[in-house]
Formats: structure tokens, C-alpha cells, sequence
């Protein structure tokens, strides 16, 4: 049988993931090989090291900084208070005492007899990461973090802006090729994961921000809304730092595009059941998608061989170029031969027969993705 690789999004009712959930510094793991987790559970703790603010000690008490350690109220390595004083000394023949405050709540870290200036560490900045997802903690890593493992059904999409969020499914549009807008969107829709069909416009998402929507899966949205949305270019950086209030995912690129029926059904049939999704996209250099998760209750289901066997003869595949760009269908023939474009490159090919109409296509491999289950 014909035999290709192409890279693709897989879109699966059931599999055996693992996510791992590190710690940016070493600090506190908060669960132990084997627990239950939740997808809001802490399972591990830091504190990132606060600023430092400097105090011109010698300037403000107009000494001279030699002085500066000698002016200390509090020894370096004290804590103290916003408002508390630090340093004291007289000017003008001794008649005036003058004092330097903490401008925060912090540590004296540091002082300088050369300099005269003071160094002020603010409070660290808690940092806590939690477990993404429903399932156990499948291996711990010591200070650092843990690995999660959950059987869940996995739909991988195109692109995504914002962070990791969770919250149930809500099925808002009555089929895969209509447009989510502001009027479907109410207030039962807070904290919820709104799937939509074809298209969601800028306004729909203000919308959803508004009433406290979790995170919005639809088939496109408009590239030129993409930057009013996040209020500058995007680039070719990777996604999911945004803080939107929200996040957003598409399941086929941009513009109006019906949502794949088969991204759909699953989506349909898991409406009510919490997932969790995060947007973080990564096309370059090592590709990431975004992501929805809707993990099972029962844990002994048999999970299917999902060996990656590429694209060959019967697979389901996604046109990711004009004219046929967002159209899906199966490969019905891989020719072994080179084929000549109208650009006069010789490239090879498949042929495609799509889904919503039946007819029949010759493309290039490089502009297919294989929608792998």
C-alpha cells in the first residue's frame, strides 16, 4: 500500500495522555505518585525572588555615604514594613533628623558605604501550577513538578490564543456550519467552554468576555480581528501568554470555515462534561497545537492502537492551501511518481476525494494535514 508522512492534528474519542506540569524554579511538589487531581488542583508551589528598589540613602539624608551603614535603623537582612523607617541622621550641625521610609514590604538586602544607596527586595511573587487536567499523578518530579496521565478523548485544533482554562462544555449553534454570535452567548454561558460552528465574529468574543466565558472553540475567525483582538501583530512568536479573559480556539484556520463534522460530533456528544483547553500554538520549531481535553470518569477503558502510520490510501485529511484550502476529504490514490505543477515544479501528490460533495482533486502532499485519530 502507498505510504506518506504527513504531519497532522489528531482528533481521537479516546487516548492515554500525559501532561507535564513543571515549576519555572524549584520549590514544593504538593501531591504524591498515584493521587487524583483535579484539572484546578495546586500540585506544586514556588516563590519567584520579588524586585529590588534602590534607596539613595546617602542623597536623602544629605550624609556622606561612608555613613550610610552606620544610619541603619534595621541590621541588612530584616524585614520591615511599608512606612517603617530604615535609616535616620542629622544635617544642618545636628539640628534636623532626617528619616528614609520603606517605600514596601520587603527585605533590606543590601547597603553600600561607596554608593550610599540602599538595596530593597520586594515580597517574592507566589507561582503555582496546577494539574491542567483530571487524572493521577503518573510520576513525580522532585522539586520540580509532576507528570499527569488522564485517558481522555483529545481534539487537537489549528490555532489559539490565551492560557490553560477548564470548564464544561456548552454546545451554543444547532450544527457545525453556523456562525456564533453575541445572541447566542448568556449568561449560563459563564465559566463554560462554548463551542460554536463556523465562525465567531470580534464582537461575539467581547461578548463572551463579558459574561465570563472560559474559552470559545469554533471553526474560524477573521485574521485582520485577530490583531483588534489582542491589540497588536501577533508574529510568529508562540501563543498562550495572552491575558484575554478567555481562550480561543479554531479547529480550521481563518475565515468562515464549517467545523469538521467529525470535530464536531465529538464535541456534541461530550456537551455538558468538563474539558479542559488551553490555546498555546507554536508552528515553528517544534510544533504545538492547542488543545481540548474532556477526560473519561472510568479509567480501564481500552484505549485504541494509535500507532502513527502517516498518511496513506483511506486516510481523513484536511487541504491546508488554496484553491482547496479548509476542505476535507480521504486520500483516495497516492502516486509514486513526481508530478509537474503549473509552476513547473515537480512535486508528489494526492489525490483527494472530499467529504461534502464527493469530487475529486489532485494536491500536493505538502498541502495536506492528516486529521489522525
Amino acid at each position: 500500500m502507498a505510504h506518506a508522512y504527513t504531519p497532522g492534528l489528531r482528533v481521537t474519542e479516546l487516548a492515554v495522555l500525559r501532561r507535564e506540569r513543571r515549576l519555572p524554579l524549584r520549590g514544593k511538589v504538593l501531591v504524591t505518585q498515584g493521587d487524583a487531581v483535579e484539572a484546578d488542583q495546586v500540585v506544586a508551589r514556588c516563590e519567584l525572588p520579588g524586585n529590588v528598589q534602590t534607596l539613595n540613602v546617602a542623597s536623602r539624608l544629605s550624609i556622606d555615604p561612608v555613613k550610610v551603614p552606620d544610619s541603619l535603623t534595621r541590621p541588612v537582612g530584616s524585614t520591615v514594613a511599608r512606612g517603617d523607617v530604615v535609616a535616620s541622621g542629622k544635617s544642618l550641625f545636628g539640628l534636623v533628623t532626617n528619616t528614609v521610609t520603606a517605600p514596601t514590604d520587603g527585605v533590606i538586602e543590601s547597603v553600600s558605604h561607596i554608593t550610599g544607596q540602599l538595596l530593597f527586595r520586594e515580597p517574592p511573587i507566589p507561582v503555582e501550577v496546577t494539574a491542567f487536567v483530571r487524572g493521577r499523578v503518573q510520576a513525580v518530579l522532585p522539586e520540580e513538578g509532576v507528570v499527569v496521565e488522564t485517558r481522555a478523548a483529545l481534539l487537537q485544533g489549528i490555532f489559539g490564543v490565551g492560557g490553560e482554562t477548564w470548564g464544561p462544555i456548552a454546545v451554543a449553534v444547532n450544527g457545525p456550519a453556523e456562525e456564533l454570535t453575541a445572541a447566542r452567548l448568556t449568561a449560563a454561558h459563564r465559566g463554560c467552554v462554548v463551542v460554536g460552528g463556523s465562525y465567531v465574529s470580534h464582537a461575539a468574543l467581547m461578548r463572551a468576555r463579558e459574561i465570563g466565558v472560559s474559552a470559545v472553540v469554533v471553526g474560524g475567525f477573521d485574521d485582520h480581528d485577530l490583531r483588534l483582538l489582542l491589540g497588536r501583530d501577533l508574529g510568529v512568536a508562540i501563543t498562550g501568554s495572552e491575558d484575554l479573559g478567555f481562550t480561543l480556539v479554531l479547529t480550521e484556520g481563518f475565515g468562515r470555515i464549517t467545523m469538521a463534522e467529525r470535530t464536531w460530533k465529538l464535541l456534541r456528544l461530550y456537551d455538558g462534561q468538563r474539558a479542559s483547553v488551553s490555546g498555546a500554538t507554536q508552528i515553528r520549531a517544534g510544533v504545538m497545537r492547542p488543545e481540548i481535553l474532556i477526560p473519561h470518569a472510568a479509567s480501564d477503558l481500552e484505549v485504541p492502537n494509535t500507532a502513527d502510520r502517516g498518511l496513506e490510501v483511506g486516510s481523513l485529511l484536511r487541504v491546508i492551501r488554496q484553491p482547496y484550502f479548509g476542505r476535507i476529504g480521504h486520500a483516495v490514490e497516492l502516486p509514486a511518481e513526481l508530478q509537474a505543477l503549473e509552476s513547473e515544479a515537480r512535486v508528489r501528490v494526492v489525490e483527494v476525494e472530499f467529504a461534502d460533495d464527493h469530487t475529486r482533486a489532485v494536491v500536493p502532499r505538502a498541502n495536506v494535514e492528516l486529521i489522525a485519530e
